[in-house]
C-alpha cells in the first residue's frame, strides 16, 4: 500500500466528533468553517477528518449532528446506511487519498428502512422488482427478532453488522484496518440530539 496524506488518528478524530455532538446536543453549536472564506480555502482540495456512513433520512445531517463545517466530514448518506461497492468504492478513497483514520457508521431512531426490514415490507409487491427492496435486503441480516424493542435493536445490530462489513472488507479496507483505521459503529437519538457510541 503506498503511503497516505497524514491526517488526525482515530481516537483523535473521535474525541473531536464526541465534542462536536456535545455542542449540537446541548443547543451550544458552532456552525464552524461554513463561511464563504471556508469555501475559498476548498477550491483546491478537501481535507476531512473522518468519514461518516448515515442514512438519507433527512433528520440526520452529520454535519449538524457533529457541529462541523465544510470539508470537515466525508459524509456518505444512503437510506438505511447500508454498503454496497460503490459505498465501499468511496470509503475506501477517503482512507487511501485523504487519509482518514475514523469510519462512523451511524444508525438513527425510528429509521424507516429498518423499521421496513423488521415488519418485512415488500414496498412494492413481489412482481416489480422494486431498487428499494434491495435496501430492506441489505438490512434484514440485522433484524433483532425476539428482541424487547426489536426495531430500536435492529437499527443498533444494522450500525455494527454495516461497521464489521466495512472492517472486513478485502483487500483495501481490512488492510487500512490492520493499519490502524477503525470504524465505530454508533447511534443517534432524533430526541436527545446525541450519538452514542456502540
Amino acid at each position: 500500500m503506498s503511503a497516505r496524506p497524514e491526517n488526525l488518528s482515530h481516537q483523535d478524530a473521535l474525541d473531536r466528533l464526541k465534542a462536536g455532538n456535545l455542542r449540537a446536543s446541548s443547543n451550544s453549536s458552532e456552525y464552524p468553517r461554513s463561511n464563504a472564506a471556508r469555501r475559498a480555502e476548498l477550491v483546491g482540495g478537501q481535507r476531512p477528518f473522518v468519514t461518516v456512513l448515515a442514512c438519507a433520512d433527512s433528520r440526520v445531517a452529520p454535519e449538524l449532528v457533529f457541529d462541523e463545517g465544510l470539508g470537515d466530514l466525508f459524509v456518505i448518506r444512503v437510506a438505511g446506511n447500508i454498503i454496497d461497492d460503490a459505498i465501499l468504492g468511496s470509503i475506501e478513497y477517503a482512507g487511501l487519498h485523504l487519509g482518514v483514520n475514523l469510519v462512523v457508521v451511524m444508525g438513527h431512531q425510528s429509521c424507516g428502512a429498518v423499521t421496513a426490514a423488521v415488519d418485512n415490507v415488500d414496498v412494492q409487491g413481489p412482481a416489480t422488482n422494486c431498487h428499494v427492496d434491495s435496501l430492506i435486503d441489505a438490512i434484514r441480516p440485522a433484524v433483532q427478532k425476539g428482541a424487547d424493542n426489536v426495531v430500536d435493536a435492529s437499527i443498533r445490530a444494522n450500525a455494527q453488522y454495516v461497521a464489521d462489513g466495512i472492517a472486513n472488507s478485502q483487500p483495501v479496507l481490512a488492510g487500512l484496518a490492520d493499519a490502524g483505521m477503525r470504524v465505530a459503529p454508533a447511534y443517534y437519538s432524533l430526541e436527545t440530539g446525541e450519538v452514542h457510541w456502540l
